[in-house]
């Protein structure tokens, strides 16, 4: 399996990245902490803390590493600036090949088609470069731009599953889609 730590597309970067750029993904996340509380589970009050992100990438890596966890911080070419993140998390192979995506774009570039852009590359990476089968996205019903996005990108809906994850502290109904790689 082919480990690189950075891949492109056309206006993004797309990097795994170490501890040491904690601080760049801590103030991520605080300049969109009131944006992303509606999509996410509850933050402990340690997550907005360079501790806490330091460990996090460094756990993250090791997972990269292991093959179990790809998770690609997005970056803007023309600022180099971070923006977001796709995750491929629960990688398992054998006879599955299968994972589950999630992803979060900074509040300010939403409607731009980077995370449209970002998530192809990504699955592409993850189907000829790790050799999965399947792709799993679970979205919120009422998250027009993930329901958009999975769309465009040819994601098929398998099902809906009540109370299927609690976020922000509220158990939320989910549609299940999926994306296979049918060359293997």
């Amino acid at each position: 399996m082919l480990k690189q730590t950075r891949y492109d597309s056309d206006r993004l970067y797309l990097r795994i990245l170490k501890p040491r750029y904690a601080m760049e993904v801590l103030e991520y996340f605080k300049r969109n902490h009131s944006f992303l509380t509606q999509w996410e589970p509850k933050r402990q009050k340690n997550f907005y803390t360079l501790s806490y992100q330091k460990r996090q990438l460094s756990m993250e890596y090791s997972m990269y590493r292991d093959n179990s966890l790809a998770r690609f911080w997005i970056y803007k070419k023309e600022d180099n600036r971070l923006i977001g993140n796709v995750c491929y998390s629960n990688i398992i192979m054998c006879n599955f090949k299968s994972c589950y995506l999630g992803y979060k774009l900074d509040k300010d570039e939403i409607n731009k088609g980077y995370m449209t852009e970002a998530i192809k590359r990504t699955v592409e990476i993850m189907f000829e470069d790790f050799g999965l089968h399947r792709i799993e996205a679970n979205v919120i019903p009422r998250n027009v731009r993930s329901l958009s996005v999975m769309k465009k990108l040819g994601f098929e809906k398998e099902g809906f599953s009540r109370r299927y994850l609690e976020i922000n502290g509220k158990w939320e109904d989910h549609i299940h889609f999926a994306v296979y790689n049918d060359k293997i």
